[in-house]
């Protein structure tokens, strides 16, 4: 295992990049702790295999150092980093039964049959795949195989971090619930270091204790599955995460109000003292799990009129038109019907304020 640090990272597949916009990674300086169950989650070219490919050692950075438990192995190749790393698709020899398939990165390190045997049975039992062992890989089902790449890693017992890249893409979407919650138990067990590349946020938030968020070769957030959903720092991040993502309204301040082409939506004193200290263009944030919607007026509520309505089985996706501004908010199932007049009410401690797309939070 290893706390990887990643000192001033940047990187260019261009040979002379000119400016920032030739970078595919831009400047990233931050720790992950050994032992740390890390997600990259963002969307497709946002660099989040570049940066998996850097910490790999399949790329060297243009710029920055790659440090494993305080050595410099910029340079190094992924042999000598000691990582494991899971693909998309299974890499395995479908020849080999699993067990030859599992004991395969034993043999090639020189260990002896008997400890080869024992850590064999012992990544079998974790994985389920004990009553397997000696099938050959070919026959085995997307997810049976998935798990024997899976164990090739955790096999070696010195890894200093597996990486996984996308490895659940192509398993069946039942069975991806199953894996991420044996993926999940192995961690939980083993104590390795952990780093899941995903654009998918239900396996990023489900799997990982720190989940990174990435947006144009950035690092945008670093924070648990709550404080993420709660408190996204970038717009990005609150649009990015939640589904429906973070409704967002051009405003402008009245006091203590938020004015919306001419409807005032009430603040907390703290959020509109954030907002008169801020300099750039406002919007206020909600998430549509907080809106609420009613179907008369109530305190502190203003008109709305109802777009559309989605009943999702367990909750309803109501879709408003606020002075102009679409907005969603998630209902449970069983709650009121709606015409097309409606009420929204704003509740204060869930609404946030962004400045030029950046969470205003207190110094």
């Amino acid at each position: 295992m290893a706390k990887i640090t990643l000192d001033n990272i940047a990187h260019s597949y261009l040979s002379t990049p000119k400016d920032e916009s030739d970078y595919a990674l831009r400047l990233i300086d931050n720790i992950w702790d050994d032992g740390g169950a890390y997600a990259l989650l963002g969307p497709s070219g946002c660099g989040k295999t570049t940066l998996l490919n850097i910490i790999s050692g399949l790329l060297v950075p243009s710029k920055g150092r790659v440090l494993f438990d305080g050595k410099d192995v910029t340079n190094l190749p992924p042999e000598k980093r000691n990582i494991a790393q899971v693909f998309q698709f299974p890499v395995l020899y479908d020849t080999m039964t699993v067990f030859n398939n599992l004991a395969f990165p034993l043999k090639n390190r020189g260990f002896n049959k008997e400890d080869i045997n024992k850590r064999v049975l012992e990544v079998a039992q974790i994985l389920d795949l004990t009553d397997s062992l000696n099938k050959k890989a070919a026959r085995l089902s997307a997810d049976a195989k998935q798990k024997i790449s899976l164990g090739r890693g955790l096999v070696r017992e010195d890894v200093a971090a597996i990486l996984f890249d996308e490895p659940l893409t192509v398993i069946d979407p039942h069975l991806k619930w199953q894996l991420r919650g044996k993926l999940k138990e192995v961690h939980e067990q083993l104590k390795l270091t952990f780093i899941y590349v995903t654009h998918d946020q239900v396996e990023a938030l489900t799997f990982a204790d720190q989940v990174i968020v990435m947006y144009e070769g950035a690092i945008v957030q670093i924070g648990t599955p709550q404080e993420l959903f709660e408190n996204p720092s970038h717009k990005f991040v609150g649009y990015f995460i939640g589904s429906p993502g973070m409704n967002f309204l051009p405003c402008k301040l009245n006091g203590n109000k938020a004015m919306i082409n001419g409807i005032g939506i009430e603040l907390d004193d703290k959020t509109a003292d954030l907002g008169h200290k801020s300099h750039g263009n406002l919007e206020l944030g909600i998430r549509p799990l907080y809106l609420e919607v009613h179907p008369q007026e109530v305190e502190n509520s203003v008109p709305a009129l109802v777009k559309s309505i989605e009943d999702q089985g367990t909750y309803k996706i109501i879709t408003a038109s606020l002075s102009g501004n679409i907005l969603r908010a998630r209902l449970p199932e069983g709650k009121e019907t709606f015409s097309e007049n409606a009420w929204l009410r704003f509740p204060k401690s869930w609404i946030r304020l962004f400045a030029n797309d950046k969470l205003l939070t207190r110094p």
